[in-house]
C-alpha cells in the first residue's frame, strides 16, 4: 500500500499534518458506512475496506518513523531490525551513547529526580527534531539509501521518550512522602 497515494497527497517526508488531518476528515466522511446503508454488500464491503486503507494511511503518514519507512520501501530500501546490510542500527558510538542516556534516566528515576528526566527529555526531543529535519531534507534530495540510519537513531530517541513519559507518569503518581 502507498499511503500517500491512498490521501492523495506527494510522496514527501516534509508534510503538512493539518492538512493530512482535512483530507482524512473528507475521505472518511465519504467512505463512512451511514452512506451505504441502502447499497449493494459489495458497495458497502468496498467502501469499509477503503475507509480501513484510508485510516491505516493516515496512521503511517502522521507518524514520523513509519512516515520514513514507507517512503524507504517505496523507494525500494528495504529496513530490516538487527544487524543486517540494510538494517536501521546505527553505529556503535550512537548506541554506546543511547545506553548511558538511558543509565542515566534510570538513575533520575530511582532518585525521583523529576527535573533531571525532564531535561533529559528535552534534549532528546531537540535530537528528534534535527532527525526528522534531516531526514525531510534527506528524502528532498533523493538520498533514502543513506536515511536507513537516521530512520534507526529516530527509533531510539522515540523509545527513550516513551519511557521518560511512563517515568514522569510514575513519579507525578507517587504519593508525597
Amino acid at each position: 500500500m502507498d499511503p500517500f497515494a491512498t490521501l492523495g497527497i506527494p510522496r514527501a517526508f516534509d508534510v503538512d499534518l493539518a492538512a493530512i488531518d482535512k483530507v482524512h476528515r473528507e475521505l472518511s466522511r465519504a467512505l463512512h458506512p451511514d452512506r451505504y446503508v441502502g447499497a449493494p454488500p459489495s458497495e458497502r464491503g468496498a467502501s469499509l475496506s477503503k475507509a480501513v486503507e484510508v485510516n491505516e494511511a493516515w496512521r503511517v503518514v502522521r507518524d514520523p518513523i513509519r512516515r520514513a519507512e514507507a517512503l524507504l520501501a517505496l523507494g525500494g530500501v528495504a529496513v530490516t531490525e538487527g544487524d543486517g546490510p540494510r538494517s536501521s542500527a546505527t553505529d556503535p558510538a550512537f548506541l554506546m551513547e543511547m545506553l548511558e542516556q538511558r543509565e542515566a534516566l534510570a538513575e533520575a528515576k530511582q532518585s525521583k529526580d523529576i527535573e533531571a528526566v525532564r531535561r533529559m527529555a528535552s534534549a532528546m526531543q531537540e535530537r528528534a527534531r534535527e532527525v526528522e529535519r534531516a531526514l525531510a531534507e534527506g528524502f528532498a534530495r533523493g538520498e533514502a539509501a543513506k536515511l536507513v540510519g537516521k530512520v534507526g537513531e529516530l527509533k531510539f530517541y522515540r523509545r527513550f521518550l516513551d519511557e521518560v513519559s511512563a517515568i514522569e507518569d510514575a513519579i507525578q503518581d507517587e504519593p508525597a512522602a
